[in-house]
């Protein structure tokens, strides 16, 4: 296997997940129903935090120089991205770290397995939510703001592209290659239960993808 095979694997995959990920129910999901300008970007906000404090946690204890690089960089990355949503934000906003993905996330201390999960499964779920966020600020006639998520979307899915690089030059196996596959998926697994849990928990079904 190789970095894009690997990719094209997780997304084969996990695409039901996916797909219903990108569907219009995550922002109820994610909002609790409260699909409105302000609470759409402090959901933005704690996710851009959460995704902050993780990779400067890697990057603090990862050995593998080229990895903490790249930890490093996508940690300035989401700091950046956070500031840009802040600045969108008319009220200020207690930012609530952690979730289930960031937890799972948090527990990983090998690197093949971090730079699989962090800058592959993690990123893959994220475009998602950038979409639909766009779309919202379309549909909100605030073009701004929709350009803004839209320069967050390209940037993340660059972090893919630096995470395949990344595996393409430490695994060095077949197993390695399973093992990155195994937690990609996952975390986009456990994203997925969590967003279902939200809808279900408000007595909606997960299956129907708008």
């Amino acid at each position: 296997m190789d970095g894009d095979t690997f990719r094209e694997s997780v997304e084969e995959s996990k695409r039901t997940e996916l797909d219903r990920l990108g569907s219009s129910k995550l922002l109820v999901a994610l909002t609790e129903a409260r699909i409105e300008r302000e609470r759409v970007l402090e959901v933005a906000a704690h996710s851009e935090h959460a995704a902050r404090e993780t990779f400067r946690a890697w990057a603090a204890d990862e050995s593998h120089e080229g990895a903490r690089a790249a930890f490093e960089a996508v940690a300035e990355q989401e700091d950046t991205h956070l500031e840009r949503v802040l600045a969108a934000l008319d009220a200020d906003v207690d930012l609530a770290d952690g979730g289930p993905m960031h937890a799972y996330l948090r527990g990983r201390e090998d690197t093949i397995e971090r730079v699989a999960s962090g800058m592959v499964g993690r990123p893959l779920v994220s475009l998602r939510t950038h979409t639909q966020i766009v779309g919202f600020f379309v549909n909100e006639a605030d073009e701004s703001t929709a350009d803004l998520f839209r320069d967050l979307k390209s940037e993340t899915g660059d972090v893919i592209d630096d995470g395949i690089l990344l595996l393409d030059d430490l695994c060095e196996d077949e197993d390695d290659w399973e093992r990155a596959r195994m937690v990609a998926e996952y975390v986009i697994q456990v994203a997925y239960d969590d967003y279902a849990d939200s809808l279900t928990g408000m007595g909606l079904g997960v299956k129907d993808v708008c």
